[in-house]
């Protein structure tokens, strides 16, 4: 591969895919928050599925946790978040998803770091498929990151994950209104029955004689439908059921071996996609092999979603790994 730079982006060339497709060009997009790069550790932050490199500001995704004086100081740390080629806020579309997996992506992470001249990263940090994307890098990479921090997440995709993107995609190709119905499906994957109870408790929308669970999702879907392409979807889809660190390659024995970092893994009790066991799991195996690792977990009543909602938990248990006044 040949890289050439533009501001804040990256033209990767003559790409291959996993699955043997050669890319001629590939934009890699980013932003970059904080200092300037060089000047402090680095922390990759890696997007969810409708999420973008817009990490914090105005239309910050994770405001919350990232920023001046918070738990992610921006006066300590600079922070490079990567678009996924083809999520489409860089303008940029792949319509040919099926090329691609979790791990064609960490490539072009890992290869968008070196060219910035990053010898080694302080973290990288991403919750659901953008941890997944994490695991992907430290397996192709076990010297990339000091710390790995995966949230409601896992090394791979899960035969009930895999069902669940497989229905997405048949939404996605049939519907006649398929951002909207793939999104309503996709929210009771991210949410439990005990948080719409919780949330809903059975009202009734007065204003469209519907329950306001319904108007609720109707919201969602059209919300995305406005900001959001089909491509782009499909896209993070198929990533989303791809991931898998084993994939053509190593054993997991052999892949955990070969781990430098830190991992800290953080689980959501009450997650229905990427459950909480699959994660206890994965802790318990890391173990086995002398593995630095951790696991914490969120509680919450909201599932998957909960780590864009329990801030104050999350903050709390990643504080530990942020306090330190590292130097590079």
């Amino acid at each position: 591969m040949k890289l050439e730079n533009n501001p804040n982006h990256i033209i990767i060339q003559n790409f291959t895919t996993e699955s043997g497709v050669l890319y001629p060009v590939i934009n890699l997009s980013y932003q970059l928050f904080g200092p300037v790069l060089h000047t402090a550790p680095v922390v990759l932050v890696n997007h969810a599925l409708t999420g973008n490199s817009q990490v914090i500001g105005s239309a910050g995704w994770w405001n919350e946790l990232i920023g001046e004086n918070k738990t992610i100081d921006t006066n300590q740390y600079s922070i490079l978040a990567f678009n996924v080629p083809g999520n489409g806020y860089d303008g940029a579309i792949l319509e040919n998803y099926f090329d691609f997996t979790a791990r064609d992506i960490a490539k072009l992470f890992i290869a968008g770091v070196k060219y910035l001249e990053i010898e080694q990263l302080y973290a990288i940090i991403g919750g659901s498929v953008g941890g997944g994307i994490a695991w992907e890098m430290i397996a192709l990479e076990p010297k990339l990151a000091l710390n790995i921090i995966p949230i409601a997440t896992d090394w791979k995709s899960t035969d009930w994950l895999i069902a669940n993107c497989f229905l997405q995609e048949q939404i996605l190709k049939n519907s006649c209104n398929p951002i909207e119905d793939a999104r309503i499906h996709a929210m009771l994957c991210y949410r439990t029955p005990e948080s719409f109870k919780l949330k809903f408790d059975r009202t009734i929308n007065e204003e469209l004689a519907i329950f306001n669970i319904e108007s609720w999702l109707l919201h969602h879907g059209k919300k995305l439908q406005k900001r959001f392409q089909l491509a782009s979807y499909k896209m993070m889809n198929q990533l989303l059921k791809t991931i898998d660190v084993t994939r053509n390659a190593d054993s997991f024995e052999v892949f955990a071996s070969k781990i430098e970092a830190s991992i800290h893994i953080i689980g959501i009790n009450s997650d229905l996609f990427f459950t909480a066991k699959e994660n206890k799991d994965t802790f318990q195996e890391l173990k086995k092999y002398n593995v630095k690792v951790s696991y914490q977990e969120i509680e919450s009543v909201h599932g998957h979603d909960a780590f864009l909602i329990e801030y104050e938990q999350l903050n709390n248990l990643l504080a530990p790994v942020f306090s330190s006044n590292t130097k590079i």
